[in-house]
């Protein structure tokens, strides 16, 4: 027993460590930023904020994520259909050219689309910036010296310090959880030495004015040719000392020895209907700031780290310190990194951050993180900064449920579930189909059309792959309200794609038609390169999970049990996933050659990650081909391809592998002018697609999350340190809070590259599974009974107790 309580205080010691060390929660810079990707980001879910440190004329770019131009459309084109069985038959017939023109030209949207992912001025829309809130130092000449800047990920807090004229400055940006409003604090170390000039400012489709001791904006974006979402922003000054005095837009301040700026921004978007209300975004944005009422700055921000905290803490991993590199700005590291030099702690600042992002980006009742997160600096968003069905939106949530967050994908799971009834329209028009379908993109109005382009647009599974998600969350913590409440939605995503499976002639397996492998292309063997197929390999391992997904849920909720035997049957004629010739698996249903082999997308893998048929224990033979995949796929790509790629090379159980994939992910990627050099990361930590998508940073969290702690499969086995690289730099380290599949919570320590204690909490009791290394045990901490031991590696199977915990320690 002496022994056991030993190995814990050895458990809770290492954990502790992250409480005294700074290199894996700071984010710093040494000079204020240039562009957003040197910006420091604060968000709290509903509204962000980017902040430049500016000591001439500081930036803070302004965010509230649901301000989109554009509104609802039909986009539906309702005489698609009937061509509908003349595609399918050039696609039997083996004529992929004469089904892809087909399909051109009438499976694609009404009108513009995205318009070709710029979209602001279309009926589609665009995610854009609220504006900015400028602070015009009134001396701009005095050299400035002591400058830092940093983002702390434990705190929520983006700090700024300079020094000019003997009086240091310091700057205090949050994004407040409690009142929902961003605050701005500036005090000096010299009395009355603050002398500002504050605005809030927008360049298009706003007007700003300032009266009183505020700053009000208010503006009015397009619905295409017509009137939209309204929307407004006040900025709220009060001072210690000096004077201020409105005039025009501005507020002069002079005289102060410190600042706080209450900033609130409003929409009049109808996050339940997805259009718009009709609300005084005006008062509503004065009522934010009245909530906040007289409260303090330092009462504030307690408060609303607190509450951070709270979901920052859920989850934690420790690695050793490398004291040498605490003193360089975030660039300096990742140069270092780049080039070899040790930095055990650099991943881990990216996992923190990556934790950060989804806390800041994503609250329940809210509009999902899109593919800027939270954060946006332009009008016209890259690709619209919209929700992309075929991986983006997706990947912003894989971290979710691993590191205790799944709460908050609820926004993920409403979007979703309001995406149906268009999607039952779409599926009609184009499919006369029965449930629901999204394609490839989608934003707050649930546009579930085909995009513009039928070559990339026409992607059927986009709803489908949505619903792994619901799953997942239901696999992870065994919540059967929740299954019930969202079995719908999967239940008519899956009657989707069985009413579009037909018979291929060949072998006679079902498969889907038309589709395509998201965005990539093949090369028949007369030559002819396309898109359009029927049955490529996702589309039906996206199948076959979801159809399995419901077999499963619908036996839990004890409903449905006709059409439980109905899918079982289809799930056996459904095409399988097929070895080619060179050892690889088929993206198509043919052996085809790739037009790009080293194509971003490598979405014949999602059987692999994120969903689960493909693992080295249960189809060797396929985990093989998967390997061989990757390896001509190759290590190269956009910045959440190399993610993605970590994720896979951590389910082969190949650490090294994925963590050469992670320092792939955290080359140093600069700015170049307008023109963005390489995938990658930014100076600020963002991923750079290039440019920057947000995706990349959830899905390397994911990896780094699945490198060391795995519960996938049909058993949903949980094994700790599956893919632990041999780099000395992970050789010791400790785990906190992350999740298994099951609900179980796992806290574990290991030195030398091997286990060495380990701690496992059971949420609501049931079969627990876990792979034991040779000579470990484990014990059930409530009554000291030793109740599984190995002498090999090897699975054990034991029942657990709800909120009962089990210690894992080498045998006595």
């Amino acid at each position: 027993m002496l022994r056991i309580i030993f190995l814990q205080l050895l458990l809770a010691f290492f954990i502790n460590q992250t409480q005294a060390q700074v290199g894996d929660v700071v984010i710093r810079f040494d000079t204020a930023g240039a562009h957003f990707t040197e910006s420091l980001s604060v968000g709290n879910g509903r509204v962000g904020a980017l902040v430049f440190g500016g000591t001439n004329i500081e930036r803070i770019a302004l965010n509230e994520i649901s301000l989109w131009s554009g509104g609802p459309q039909d986009a539906d084109d309702e005489k698609a259909y009937p061509y509908l069985n003349s595609i399918r038959n050039f696609l039997l017939a083996g004529k992929n050219k004469e089904a892809q023109e087909l399909l051109q030209k009438h499976f694609v949207s009404k009108g513009p689309g995205s318009g070709n992912g710029r979209g602001a001025n279309e009926k589609y829309g665009a995610y854009q910036t609220f504006g900015n809130l400028f602070i015009r130092w009134t001396d701009t000449l005095t050299k400035v010296s002591a400058y830092d800047r940093t983002l702390n990920l434990k705190e929520a807090v983006a700090t700024t310090v300079f020094t000019r004229k003997g009086a240091e400055i310091k700057e205090e940006v949050f994004a407040d959880f409690v009142n929902d409003i961003i605050w701005v604090r500036i005090k000096s170390s010299k009395p009355e030495s603050i002398h500002t000039v504050l605005s809030l400012a927008r360049n298009e489709h706003a007007t700003s004015y300032a009266k009183g001791n505020k700053l009000i904006l208010n503006g009015q974006l397009p619905d295409g040719k017509d009137k939209g979402m309204r929307f407004a922003a006040i900025a709220e000054v009060s001072l210690d000392g000096g004077k201020m005095v409105a005039g025009g837009n501005q507020l002069v301040v002079s005289n102060a020895n410190e600042i706080v700026i209450k900033v609130s921004s409003v929409t009049n978007y109808d996050y339940e209907n997805g259009g718009l209300s009709d609300v005084d975004v005006v008062r509503n944005a004065e009522r934010l700031i009245e909530k906040a009422g007289e409260e303090s700055f330092d009462k504030a921000q307690s408060e609303s780290t607190g509450y951070y905290q709270s979901l920052f803490s859920r989850s934690s991993i420790y690695f050793p310190e490398e004291r040498s590199v605490n003193h360089l700005t975030t660039n300096e590291r990742l140069i270092r990194y780049a080039g070899g030099s040790n930095d055990p702690q650099l991943p881990v600042l990216y996992f923190n951050f990556g934790k950060y992002l989804l806390i800041s980006s994503s609250r329940p009742g809210l509009l999902p993180a899109n593919l800027q997160g939270l954060w946006a600096t332009e009008y016209q968003t890259p690709w619209n900064g919209d929700y992309h069905l075929n991986i983006n939106l997706e990947m912003n949530y894989w971290p979710a449920e691993v590191t205790g967050l799944g709460d908050l994908a609820n926004p993920l799971f409403e979007f979703t579930r309001h995406l149906v009834p268009n999607g039952m329209k779409t599926a009609k028009a184009y499919y006369n189909a029965d449930g629901w379908v999204a394609h490839v993109i989608s934003n707050p109005w649930f546009y579930t059309s085909p995009g513009e382009g039928a070559d990339w647009g026409s992607t059927l599974t986009g709803g489908a792959w949505l619903c792994e998600h619901i799953w997942e969350h239901y696999r992870f913590t065994l919540d059967s309200v929740f299954l019930r409440t969202y079995y719908p939605v999967m239940k008519g995503a899956a009657q989707f794609l069985q009413s579009v499976l037909i018979r291929e002639p060949k072998h006679g397996w079902l498969v889907t038609a038309p589709s395509n492998s998201p965005e990539n292309t093949y090369i028949m063997p007369d030559g002819f390169r396309g898109q359009t197929v029927m049955g490529p390999s996702m589309d039906m391992q996206i199948c076959r999970e979801l159809f399995n997904a419901c077999i499963k849920a619908s036996n839990i909720l004890n409903i449905d049990e006709e059409w439980r035997n109905e899918l079982q049957r289809i799930i056996s004629q459904i095409a399988p996933n097929q070895i080619g010739e060179d050892g690889d698996l088929n993206e198509w249903l043919e052996d085809w050659k790739d037009a790009e082999p080293t194509h971003r997308h490598v979405s014949h893998l999602y059987g692999l990650y994120p969903y689960d048929e493909i693992t080295p224990w249960a189809s060797p033979e396929l985990a093989a081909a998967a390997r061989q995949t990757l390896r001509m796929r190759g290590d190269k790509g956009t910045g959440w391809s190399k993610a993605w790629k970590i994720n896979f090379w951590a389910r082969l159980g190949d650490g090294d592998h994925a963590l050469f994939l992670l320092k792939q992910l955290l080359t140093p990627v600069r700015n170049s002018g307008m023109v963005m050099q390489g995938g990658g990361t930014y100076p600020n930590l963002f991923c750079a697609h290039p440019p920057f998508q947000i995706d990349g940073n959830f899905g390397g969290t994911a990896g780094i999350a699945e490198m060391l702690l795995q519960s996938h499969g049909d058993d949903e086995v949980i094994r700790m340190l599956p893919a632990l690289p041999s780099d000395p730099g992970w050789a010791a380290g400790s785990v906190m809070g992350l999740r298994a599949r099951g609900d179980f919570t796992v806290d574990m320590v290991w030195m030398n590259g091997r286990l060495q204690t380990a701690k496992v909490r059971s949420g609501k009791g049931g079969i627990c599974r876990m792979f034991l290394p040779a000579g470990m045990e484990i014990t059930d901490l409530s009554n000291g009974n030793v109740i599984a031991s190995t002498s090999g590696d090897m699975v054990v199977r034991f029942e657990t107790k709800s909120g009962a915990e089990y210690h894992i320690s080498e045998r006595k």
